[in-house]
């Protein structure tokens, strides 16, 4: 493979989403084994700005933090700190705590404990039970019923929320990694962002990456745009920027550029120039299923319109450590045993053991997964795979 690709239909992709109003703006990047093979951006920074974003644009990643903070608790695994099979109360006592939400009374929900005891694995395959507002009804109707916020505002509130099914008996995509930081801290003896800092983004060179911006970031970031009948607008800074907690689910800021270091360091097994945040094999479990016979919903139906579409993953994916994993192939694209995962804000990223390339694609606005933000999206993963 070489070390670099023609470009120009990659860009013209970004271009053409800006322009078609699809996304306010984009940056994308992609690399090899070896480093960076392309890197590209189209559109403004904030509306009406001539400041273009670029792959040294600060993003809000979302998501994408949840796979750092995962190696983060694998970190503590290879230890010796921290077993996968044991209950999050063994780390975490107020987990035990939490019961499953079984039904409603009139307005009152009706709770129960759960028919077994969460384990920290539950918490990294995101089976524990536990639900996220914007894709459970049901959840939604329990923070209005409770007056509990959900995790955004960064109260250590939004942990009393329940669980939505018994451990280990669904795929519910949620506030594990949330639950997971804390367990993380727990065993560390450190809070999450030295563990992040000390662990993956100091030894990686992320220095862009963190879970505040300095001043300086702040200038060279992108805040979070909606769509309205004149077009884009901005809606500022969507989190708190003094929370109780650091949120291992969604906290991150970060650039693709730094992000791209990441990912390579998992697409060549764990080490990246000479610094291993992860052993081969931790890192080949990160890539095998993980939920054993239980499947990652082919449809997630939105229950917060504002915040997102529903999501429509498609048959045949699982999930191993951190990563949303495809089963099969996808023609001119992604081959199978690629681990994948996305920000709320409209950041995506995938590797690929199979090809040996990692790609992102960084917007900031909302809802996420528009079906024009999609196409572009499978527009420029198929533009790369063609220039390979």
């Amino acid at each position: 493979m070489s070390s670099t690709i023609d470009a120009g239909a990659i860009d013209q992709v970004l271009q053409d989403a800006v322009d078609s109003g699809a996304v306010p703006h984009v940056a994308a990047i992609a690399a090899n084994r070896d480093g960076v093979i392309y890197e590209g951006g189209a559109g403004p920074r904030e509306p009406g700005s001539s400041d273009q974003v670029s792959v040294d644009t600060h993003f809000r990643i979302m998501s994408m933090t949840k796979m750092v903070a995962t190696t983060a608790a694998l970190q503590q695994v290879e230890k010796g700190t921290l077993d996968l099979d044991a209950p999050v109360s063994q780390y975490c006592p107020e987990f035990a705590d939490l019961q499953v939400l079984d039904g409603w009374d009139g307005d009152t929900p009706r709770l129960r404990a759960p028919a077994s005891q969460a384990t920290v694995k539950h918490l990294v395959t995101h089976t524990s039970g536990l639900g996220y507002w914007f894709w459970n009804a049901e959840l939604v109707r329990w923070e209005a019923a409770t007056g509990t916020p959900n995790v955004l505002p960064g109260s250590n509130d939004c942990f009393k929320a329940p669980l939505l099914a018994d451990p280990g008996t669904s795929f519910i995509y949620g506030i594990n990694t949330d639950w997971l930081g804390k367990v993380v801290e727990a065993v560390s003896g450190t809070t999450l962002d030295v563990a992040v800092k000390e662990g993956i983004t100091g030894p990686l060179g992320m220095n862009e990456t963190a879970f505040l911006m300095n001043d300086t970031q702040r200038t060279g970031s992108t805040p979070v745009h909606v769509k309205g009948e004149d077009g884009w607008t901005s809606i500022g800074e969507v989190l708190n920027q003094q929370p109780d907690w650091w949120a291992g689910g969604h906290g991150l800021y970060s650039t693709p550029r730094d992000y791209i270091r990441f990912e390579r360091a998992l697409l060549r097994g764990g080490e990246l120039d000479g610094e291993r945040i992860l052993q081969e094999s931790t890192v080949q479990a990160a890539f095998t299923n993980q939920i054993g016979d239980l499947d990652f919903p082919a449809e997630i139906p939105t229950a917060d319109p504002g915040a997102t579409h529903s999501f429509n993953a498609g048959p045949g994916n699982k999930w191993g450590y951190g990563l949303l994993l495809n089963s099969e192939d996808i023609p001119g694209m992604r081959r199978a045993g690629s681990g994948a995962w996305a920000g709320l804000c409209n950041t995506h990223f995938w590797i690929d053991p199979t090809t040996g390339i990692c790609a992102s694609i960084y917007s900031n606005f909302l809802p996420f997964v528009p079906p024009e933000a999609m196409s572009m999206y499978a527009s420029y993963e198929k533009a790369l795979y063609a220039a390979l």
